[in-house]
């Protein structure tokens, strides 16, 4: 097993803390959403810089329920970037943290990609809560991400158009000893480091079973195996 740096052990172990904060919280993240996402990505104390007109960045991790359709156990943590000026006019000088739910297969294939434009690439809209969530089928038709924030104990859905993602590769090999894709991290073939366990037994408590209508999964995961090659052969597999 890999030694992971301190740095990034440390960031993991924030992304499952700032988490499991969250879904304690029960009008937080919608349950009935996120028994419907296929990816969690979180993102805690995001800051604000000035370079320029200013920006943002964020340094946290993604984890993605495994097998071919996604209904199998939450796998082992990807390190993802965020960045962009938008998300430095969420901030307003203060640190906020993001969480991210990747609604569908076409969703999870475009952040698989080495740096994807949210809004652009992928469709991403601001998360709905309460009531809203409950009656959110047309933004669950339309998006691919649906994105949330919080800042002062406030948790709302936000948008991030505009922003960019992206793989932390170096961080990544860091994590598991070797250059990694996430695409391998999420076809299973690496195991979960312990700094990232956090995470992912939140997640497996939180929502066990991937709730979204399975017809559904499977058309989307087909479209999506097409242009993944074999990768999404080895899903299922590992567990």
């Amino acid at each position: 097993m890999p030694k992971t740096t301190p740095h990034e052990a440390d960031r993991l172990k924030a992304a499952g803390e700032t988490l499991q904060e969250i879904l304690n919280i029960p009008d937080d993240l919608p349950k009935p959403l996120l028994n419907r996402a296929e990816c969690v990505i979180v993102f805690p104390s995001v800051k604000k810089f000035a370079i320029g007109i200013g920006g943002s960045y964020g340094r946290g991790a993604m984890s993605c329920r495994s097998g071919k359709t996604f209904t199998g156990p939450w796998g082992a943590p990807v390190l993802y970037a965020l960045e962009g000026a938008n998300i430095g006019v969420q901030l307003g000088g203060q640190e906020t943290d993001f969480v991210l739910l990747v609604m569908n297969p076409k969703g999870v294939e475009s952040v698989m990609k080495s740096k994807v434009k949210l809004g652009g690439d992928v469709a991403a809209v601001a998360g709905p809560k309460g009531r809203d969530a409950e009656a959110a089928t047309d933004a669950l038709m339309r998006a691919e991400i649906l994105s949330y924030s919080r800042a002062r104990g406030l948790f709302a859905g936000v948008s991030l158009e505009g922003s960019t993602l992206r793989q932390d590769g170096s961080a990544n090999r860091k994590v598991y000893g070797r250059q990694v894709t996430a695409r391998d991290i999420v076809a299973g073939r690496v195991h979960t480091p312990a700094a990232g366990a956090l995470m992912v037994s939140t997640l497996e408590h939180a929502s066990p079973r991937n709730l979204s209508d399975k017809k559904s999964l499977k058309r989307n995961c087909s479209a999506a195996a097409a242009g993944a090659g074999s990768t999404w052969r080895v899903l299922a597999k590992h567990r």
